[in-house]
């Protein structure tokens, strides 16, 4: 069971379910929604995801169409997206989840438009654009 919060904690949920491969992605939306050099995220399965508190607190903000980018409207932390595409994944924000996870990140995505002022220099497998046809990252 993996759990979970926002940075102000009102938002809170709870996972019983495999934790897909960590991606770290590069793109320029996920750059600019975290305000970072890259995004941290693994899929997760819908039907094994529960908010214990604060669902109201949720907003969600569609950045392209079909793709929806969730957020505490409190304080504004991120913590998942999901696509229309694939109505039974999320992809969970790691950084928001409690416990360690036992495990590294299995890829660099969209590196094609990567932050030239963040040198990867790690042995983790890296992807100009993704390496699944369909991720949502």
């Amino acid at each position: 069971m993996l759990t979970g919060h926002c940075l102000c904690g009102e938002v809170s949920f709870e996972y019983d379910g495999p934790l897909g491969p960590i991606a770290l992605c590069h793109c320029s939306q996920c750059r600019r929604a975290h305000g970072s050099a890259f995004s941290a995220s693994a899929p997760v399965q819908r039907v094994h995801f529960r908010f214990t508190g604060g669902e109201e607190l949720i907003t969600e903000f569609e950045s392209r169409p079909g793709k929806y980018r969730a957020f505490c409207s409190r304080c504004g932390s991120q913590l998942y997206s999901r696509v229309d595409a694939i109505p039974g994944i999320l992809r969970l924000r790691t950084g928001v989840i409690n416990e360690p996870l036992g495990k590294g990140p299995g890829a660099h995505v969209f590196t094609g438009s990567k932050a030239d002022w963040f040198p990867i220099t790690d042995d983790v497998p890296q992807y100009e654009k993704t390496e699944r046809t369909n991720d949502p990252h």
